[in-house]
């Protein structure tokens, strides 16, 4: 997983109020479970951003007034109006901590199927994955090099060591979809074969 840090201050008050004084002044409240004991804290909001503006996973160092917790986002909520950051879930982690968390797919390679007028298209952007931290990947990577038009790549496919996938094996990854111009294309081209075929008429009517 990749690495960020957050600095926090230990919450004194408790409460909506206090809650909402502290987005007023920019600080996102927030909570750090898993742990021997539950920890509320605030940090400013624009340390959130490397968390919020990206599909990468993180795990967070949180250095809350001087003690260091090891920790990953676990839950975010949004104000539903203008979609700031108003509250936030860690939970405390250690190598060996399984946990459930949403890894990014990176396709790899140029399918076979683009250069015959195919078009990739990514169904699946995350895996749900259970494991240790310490075998978490930071990406899952899925090579497509090998399809051609039609043609798709199922979770079956991916092999990790040291975790367990949590989507369904059937579950389409990536396919190389046909455009309706190729579609179009590949339907005339039909059309054309058949065509020759009946011009060239039997073998009796070639005799006559």
């Amino acid at each position: 997983m990749k690495k960020t840090e957050i600095v926090g201050y230990l919450r004194a008050n408790l409460g909506r109020p206090a809650s909402q004084q502290l987005r007023a002044e920019g600080m996102v409240p927030c909570v750090l479970y898993g742990g021997k004991e539950q920890v509320s804290f605030y940090a400013p909001a624009y340390l959130f951003n490397p968390l919020i503006f990206t599909p990468d996973i993180y795990e967070v160092k949180l250095n809350i007034e001087g003690t260091e917790y090891s920790a990953i986002l676990q839950e975010k909520q949004f104000d539903p109006v203008n979609d700031i950051l108003i509250h936030a879930d860690f939970l405390q982690i250690t190598d060996d901590k399984i946990v459930k968390v949403e890894v990014p797919i990176r396709l790899i390679g140029t399918a076979a199927g683009i250069g015959q007028g195919g078009k990739m298209s990514q169904r699946l952007r995350k895996l749900r994955l259970q494991g240790p931290v310490k075998n978490i990947p930071e990406y899952v990577d899925v090579d497509v090099t090998a399809l051609k038009l039609g043609q798709s790549v199922k979770v079956e496919v991916i092999a990790l060591e040291g975790v367990t996938i949590l989507e369904s094996a059937a579950n389409p990854v990536a396919s190389v979809t046909i455009p309706r111009s190729a579609r179009t294309a590949m339907g005339a081209a039909s059309a054309d074969d058949d065509d020759d075929s009946d011009d060239s008429g039997t073998p009796a009517e070639a005799a006559e």
